[in-house]
């Protein structure tokens, strides 16, 4: 009975994203699911994209509590929304339904590029599907070799992988060959990025993939 409860959980969380997705795509806004671990680089590898993109850029913002990483967004002068999770119990990712009322209720009308900044979490949020015309994982060198095979199925749903504090390799133990190796033995054809959210290496690329998959 629990699976097939969950299954109906899915199914409508799945129709609710692709009607998302739909009416993005009609309107011509492209919107990006950004997804990794708490500390992985994800807001600041946002705000590295909304710096350099030459699009209307929107922020949707996911946290369990607090608004302080939508704050920093707001402060650039972007149309930002905030979903807090804490009310419905403190899920750890987020649904379409969600984002889908939040972007009608929220400032995007004439947004292009329009971000979800998922809860911090390498499991929950790659179950759901947000609407998302693609999904970047961003994985921090100190998380180690191994994340790609205890977390397969995010580097599974991911179209990109940003590999974020790379200016700390020379610090770490990490073998980033291994780390590599073992994302291709989950997802192939994942394209990678290697990134320093903090010293601006591989930003470039970043934002040339972005403007590469826009499609609406």
């Amino acid at each position: 009975m629990e699976i097939k409860i969950l299954k109906k959980i899915l199914a409508a969380n799945d129709f609710v994203a692709d009607q998302v997705r739909n009416e993005l795509t009609q309107k011509s806004t492209f919107l990006i699911n950004v997804m990794g671990s708490p500390g992985a680089g994800k807001t600041m590898l946002i705000q590295r994209a909304i710096e350099k993109l030459d699009k209307k850029v929107g922020v949707i913002e996911g946290d369990i509590e607090t608004t302080m990483d939508a704050e920093k967004f707001a402060k650039l002068g972007i149309p930002v929304a905030q979903i807090n999770t804490g009310p419905f119990g403190g899920a750890c990712h987020l649904e379409a339904a969600w984002v889908r009322d939040t972007i009608k209720e929220g400032n995007f009308s004439d947004v292009k590029v329009l971000f979800i900044e998922n809860i911090g979490n390498l499991v929950c949020p790659a179950e759901f599907d947000t609407g998302a015309h693609k999904n970047v994982l961003i994985l921090s060198v100190t998380e180690g070799e191994d994340k790609p095979l205890k977390y397969p199925l995010m580097f599974r749903k991911s179209h990109l992988l940003l590999i974020n504090k790379c200016d700390l390799l020379d610090r770490l133990e990490l073998d980033i060959n291994l780390l590599l190796e073992n994302v291709k033995k989950i997802n192939p054809h994942l394209d990678i990025i290697k990134v320093s959210g903090l010293k601006g290496n591989g930003v470039n690329d970043w934002i040339s993939w972005v403007n590469r998959n826009i499609k609406v």
